[in-house]
Order: structure tokens, then C-alpha cells, then sequence
């Protein structure tokens, strides 16, 4: 039994890093900011509950179709020497370990669907409506993982696909949410995801992208333009960060919170951003992933002081 037993753990630790639990657990954070800062309160212990589980199940599962679209890139990705990533968030698990023959075709697509199940069922209990936010994710988390070779314009689906998990989260807790809250939210997760996640993320693989000659944006802009679009992008997310703030907390709580939420952009987006465009190096993209990826389990924590 105890000779049989570490093996399983490792077995479990490949399905989690199909799905990049870490970061998925930190992209958890998302849904549990928006309902918070939009409740100003907590919601039952019921929708606590199932939302947890639901979040945890799609974010989950939503990382494994990655990988499991991706399948034949990553293939051949690996049968080449791959760029080192050490100190890069999604590297503290294996990276694509169907892609390296560590975990079968049929065994990702069994855990990506016995996780899809459980999110949609989750889903459905808290609403409906949740239902098709999963659905439209996973729709779209296709077509992005598709546009590798096709075009930049990719990025604009990645940071629709990151909204899902927020947007479920307000409609799991008010089925007719005040639509200029949900835009607000929506931008600026958008731009977060564009400047923060996906630029940097694509520049960590541009010597990988060039190769294989993929539409990425550090591929088809260059690294100037690059640079200047992510700092861009981050600094309207942290603008809509504060504003989400500004109008969640109009009274004298905003004097105390605005401040905060600029030295959490300051620190995790646009410093890091800024020395990305100075720079222009795949280290200090990594370090700017690597610190965005925080940004809403910080704008959570913060949430969670004004509310306590």
C-alpha cells in the first residue's frame, strides 16, 4: 500500500498541472472579488458552497481544453528543445504533460470532461444563465487556442474567455446585475488579462511562436509595440480598478480605498509593466506575468477589509 501510494500522488500532481491548478486557484479569486465588491457583502453560505466548488471545477477543466487543443502543437513543441521557464508561474507544475507523453490523449479528455460536468451542474444550481457563461467560455477558449497560427486578434478572445468566472459569479447572486457594474468589471478584467496575462505570457514562448510561425502579438507587433500595448492595457485595468471602487464605496471608505488599489496596480502591473517596456527582456515579461497573475486575489483581499 505505501509502495503504491507516492506513485498516485504523482499521477494527481499530472492532472493537476494539465489544468495549472496554481493558477487556477489564483484566477479563482476573480469570481469571489466580483461578488464580494459587488454585494459589498457575502452572499449565502449555500451559493458560497456551490460557487467555490463550481469556480474551482471550471476553471479547471476550461486549463485542460487548452492543453488538449493544443495537443498537436505541443507535440511537436516537444519534439524540439523548449526555452527554459524556471521562475515562471505556469512552470511550478509539469508544463503540457500530454504533450510529453507523461499523460495519455484519453486521460485528459476524461479529466477535462468529468470536471465539465461538475461545473455544469454547479452551474445550473446557482443559475441557469451560468450554464451558458461556461459553455460560451469553453466555446471560446477553442476558437482562442485555434487562432494560434491565424491571427493576434486572439488576445481579444482571451480576455472575454477570463471574464466567464465573474461574470457567472454576479449572475449566480443577482439574475439582473446593474449593467454598468458588469461593464466596468468586464473592461477591466479585459485589459488586465491583455496587458498583464496574455502579452507577457505569449512573449515568455516568442522564440517558440516565431518557429512555428504563430500570430502571436509580441510575434506579429515586435517587441516595442509590445511593450508599449501591455503598459497601455494595464494602466486602463488599474484606472477601471479604482473606479469599480469609486462607485462600490462612494462614501468616505473610497479615501482609504483608492490609494490601496493604485499601490496594488502600482506594484503587480504597472511597475513591472513599465520595466517590460524599458527592457524589452523574456525575464522581465515572466516577472510581469508572474505579478498579475495576484492582481485579483489582491483586489479580493482588499474587498474583504472594507467589508470586515
Amino acid at each position: 500500500m505505501n509502495g503504491t501510494s507516492p506513485i498516485k500522488i504523482e499521477r494527481i500532481k499530472l492532472f493537476l498541472a494539465l489544468s495549472r491548478t496554481p493558477h487556477g486557484l489564483l484566477d479563482m479569486a476573480t469570481p469571489a472579488f466580483a461578488v464580494l465588491i459587488y454585494l459589498q457583502g457575502f452572499p449565502s453560505s449555500r451559493i458560497i458552497l456551490i460557487g467555490l466548488l463550481t469556480a474551482f471545477a471550471g476553471y479547471t477543466a476550461v486549463y485542460a481544453f487548452n492543453d488538449i487543443i493544443d495537443y498537436r502543437s505541443d507535440r511537436k513543441r516537444f519534439g524540439q528543445t523548449q526555452q527554459k521557464t524556471v521562475g515562471y508561474l505556469d512552470s511550478i507544475m509539469v508544463r503540457h504533460p500530454m504533450a510529453q507523453g507523461l499523460l495519455s490523449f484519453k486521460e485528459g479528455i476524461v479529466w477535462a470532461m468529468g470536471w465539465s460536468a461538475v461545473a455544469l451542474v454547479g452551474a445550473y444550481l446557482l443559475n441557469p444563465v451560468c450554464v451558458l457563461i461556461f459553455l460560451a467560455g469553453a466555446g471560446l477558449e477553442t476558437v482562442y487556442c485555434l487562432l494560434w497560427r491565424v491571427s493576434p486578434l486572439r488576445a481579444i478572445v482571451s480576455g472575454f474567455v477570463k471574464n466567464m468566472g465573474a461574470l457567472a459569479a454576479i449572475f449566480a447572486v443577482d439574475p439582473h446585475p446593474d449593467p454598468i457594474f458588469m461593464i466596468l468589471l468586464f473592461l477591466c478584467l479585459f485589459f488586465w488579462e491583455i496587458g498583464g496575462q496574455n502579452i507577457p505570457a505569449d512573449w515568455t514562448d516568442i522564440e517558440e511562436d516565431r518557429r512555428f510561425k504563430a500570430k502571436t502579438i509580441p510575434v506579429r507587433l515586435g517587441e516595442e509595440k509590445s511593450a508599449a500595448l501591455a503598459l497601455g492595457c494595464i494602466g486602463i485595468a488599474v484606472f477601471l480598478g479604482m473606479t469599480i471602487f469609486l462607485l462600490s464605496y462612494p462614501n468616505f471608505k473610497y479615501i482609504a480605498a483608492g490609494p490601496l488599489v493604485l499601490v496594488i496596480g502600482f506594484l503587480l502591473l504597472l511597475q513591472p509593466a513599465f520595466k517590460l517596456y524599458q527592457t524589452k527582456q523574456r525575464e522581465t515579461a515572466m516577472a510581469l506575468f508572474n505579478k498579475s497573475s495576484y492582481f485579483p486575489f489582491c483586489m479580493l483581499c482588499t474587498t474583504l477589509i472594507f467589508i470586515f
